[in-house]
């Protein structure tokens, strides 16, 4: 697979984000049965983390267009209270490579990516996932199709689409305008996402991972591959980690926005269909839109810190 490298420079002076990165090598899913392992190349990913080594690990995994910056207003919070804050680059975003064409994405690879990142490289368990957007399908998927490695589950403006039911339409909206827009400009749509201002350094932020437009596959690429019928290739994986989340009692907690009207209807989905979400208060994230890290980060962050000290491990 042909990946690009964003330079470390874009990286210089990131405002409220002076961590040092970790990189490690996984394999790109170029080899093996379904391209998802075997004998192909190595690709480079990148994460963040803060907080003690033996502390709790709270995997933050960022969706489309953004990247573990996301999280700047969070990790101090979480890693305060004791939490080892980790936040990973998904594979074409931050500080990760890029594969140079749209076709090296696809939701098998994005979750085998990130379980070679969890399982193999940093060999997390009890992990509590905080997953946003795209981070939450493909954490969902990851915790349902790796149980034993989870302790709980906190999920914020995502879902888990199988493609059985429609999208609304401000979602085909946005997809339309990511795939098909001449330039593709990362920052703005952010900002879009965003209830509250973002000053200009922020959007400067977002836009550092993508020097050039032959860096954007992955945001490209992404909306594209969210189920969306039932004969979707991802569809046959997301109904069976459906038919392991619906009968399994790991904690969990919706944390969802006041303002984000593309996953809006999957809170109340989530809320029901998850066993460890039933019989619990659920926050509502007040003056946030889409990216509600950005937006209310720490707020969330009390939020993960207070369900984490309520339900212990066992």
């Amino acid at each position: 697979m042909e990946t690009l490298r964003t330079p470390p420079d874009r990286f210089a002076g990131l405002p409220e984000f002076g961590y040092e990165p970790h990189y490690a090598d996984v394999p790109d899913g170029t080899g093996g049965a379904g391209g998802t392992g075997g004998t192909g190349g190595t690709l480079r990913m990148a994460w963040v983390e803060d907080g003690p080594a033996d502390g709790e690990p709270v995997l933050l995994l960022h969706g489309e267009p953004s990247w573990s910056f996301l999280y700047r207003r969070m990790i101090p919070p979480l890693a305060a209270a004791g939490l080892r804050a980790i936040a990973p680059d998904l594979v074409g975003f931050g500080r990760s490579d890029k594969p140079a064409d749209r076709s090296g994405h696809s939701f098998a690879r994005h979750v085998e990516w990130v379980r070679a990142l969890v399982e193999d490289v940093l060999d997390l368990r009890g992990v509590t996932l905080v997953g946003q957007d795209w981070g939450g399908l493909i954490g969902l998927r990851l915790a349902a199709e790796h149980p034993d490695r989870f302790a709980r589950l906190v999920l914020a403006n995502t879902g888990l689409p199988t493609g059985d039911h429609p999208m609304p339409q401000i979602w085909h909206q946005f997809k339309q305008a990511v795939e098909t827009a001449p330039q593709l400009d990362v920052g703005r749509f952010v900002q879009a996402g965003c209830r509250q201002p973002m000053s200009e350094e922020a959007r400067r932020a977002y836009d550092a991972p993508f020097p050039g437009p032959e860096f954007q596959a992955g945001p490209r690429a992404m909306p594209g591959l969210v189920p969306i019928t039932p004969d979707d290739p991802a569809a046959v994986a997301n109904r069976a980690a459906w038919e392991v989340l619906a009968t399994w009692d790991v904690p969990a907690l919706i944390a969802f926005s006041d303002g984000d009207p593309i996953t809006a209807d999957m809170a109340p989905i989530l809320r029901r269909l998850l066993p460890g979400a039933q019989g619990r208060e659920h926050p509502t994230i007040t003056g946030a839109g889409h990216f509600l890290q950005e937006d209310a980060g720490p707020e969330l962050a009390a939020e993960i810190v207070a369900f984490v000290r309520s339900t212990p491990r066992q």
